[in-house]
C-alpha cells in the first residue's frame, strides 16, 4: 500500500487544486470558501449564508471540510464549527448525509450505494446537498433525535408548534456577532443571496497554485443561475 500513497498525494492534491480555481472563478452562491492554511490543501474553511426565506436566513456558519489522500475516491468530512440544531447534524458539528457516505452496500443504513459519495461528485454537490439538507431535513434516520422529533412536531403543526424554529432563530442571531468580527455583510435578501461571493485571493507569493496543474478543458462551465431557487429549494431526500 505504501507505494501507491505518492500516486494518491499528487492525484488527489491536482483535484483539489482544480476545484479550489473552479470555485474562486466561479463560487457558489451563499458560501466562501477558503484554505484554513496555504500549506494544505486537504483542509478548507467553510462560511455558509442562510439562505432567504428560511429558518436559517441570516445566519454565518462556519464548517469544516477535510478531505482524505485518496479524494475524490473516497469522500471528505463536513463539520460544522458553529453549534447547530438540525436532526442531521451531529451534536459535535458532524454533517451525516447519504452523499458523504462511503458507497458500501449497507442494507441497515437503508441508503442505495447509488445515494452515495463516488469519485464524480465535488466541492459543489457538497455544498448544494448541505443546504438542501438544512431546508429539507431526514428524519428517517436523524443523527440528533430530539432536534427531529422538534422539526417533525413544527412541520406536522404547520409552524404552530415554533420551538424549534425559536432554537434557530436564536442560533441565527448569535452569529452575527462573528460575522461581524469576520467583517462579513450576510446576505438578508435573496437578490444578496445570489450575488456569488469570491473568497480573498491567495498571496501573491504563495506556491500553492501552480498554473501547470491547471487545464482549462478540464473545469466545465457551471450555471449562470442562482443556485437557490424552487428547483433547489432542498426537496430531494438526502
Amino acid at each position: 500500500m505504501a507505494q501507491h500513497a505518492p500516486t494518491h498525494v499528487a492525484s488527489s492534491q491536482k483535484a483539489l487544486m482544480l476545484e479550489m480555481k473552479s470555485l474562486q472563478e466561479e463560487p457558489v452562491e451563499g458560501f466562501r470558501i477558503t484554505l484554513v492554511d496555504e500549506a494544505d490543501l486537504y483542509n478548507w474553511e467553510v462560511a455558509i449564508f442562510g439562505p432567504p426565506n428560511t429558518h436559517y436566513e441570516g445566519g454565518y456558519f462556519k464548517a469544516r471540510l477535510k478531505f482524505p489522500i485518496d479524494y475524490p475516491y473516497s469522500p471528505p468530512a463536513f463539520r460544522f464549527l458553529t453549534k447547530m440544531w438540525h436532526p442531521n447534524i451531529y451534536e459535535n458539528g458532524d454533517v451525516c448525509i447519504s452523499i458523504l457516505h462511503p458507497p458500501i452496500d449497507d442494507p441497515q443504513s437503508g441508503e442505495l450505494p447509488s445515494e452515495r459519495w463516488n469519485p464524480t461528485q465535488n466541492v459543489r454537490t457538497i455544498l448544494l446537498s448541505v443546504i438542501s439538507l438544512l431546508n429539507e431535513p431526514n428524519t428517517f434516520s436523524p443523527a440528533n433525535v430530539d432536534a427531529s422529533v422538534m422539526y417533525r412536531k413544527w412541520r406536522d403543526s404547520k409552524g404552530k408548534d415554533r420551538e424549534y424554529a425559536e432554537i434557530i432563530r436564536k442560533q441565527v442571531l448569535a452569529t452575527k456577532a462573528e460575522a461581524e468580527r469576520d467583517g462579513v455583510k450576510v446576505p438578508t435578501t435573496l437578490a444578496e443571496y445570489c450575488v456569488r461571493t469570491r473568497a480573498p485571493p491567495a498571496d501573491e507569493g504563495s506556491d500553492l497554485f501552480y498554473d501547470d496543474y491547471y487545464d482549462d478543458e478540464d473545469l466545465e462551465d457551471e450555471d449562470d443561475d442562482c443556485c437557490y431557487d424552487e428547483d433547489d429549494s432542498g426537496n430531494e431526500e438526502s
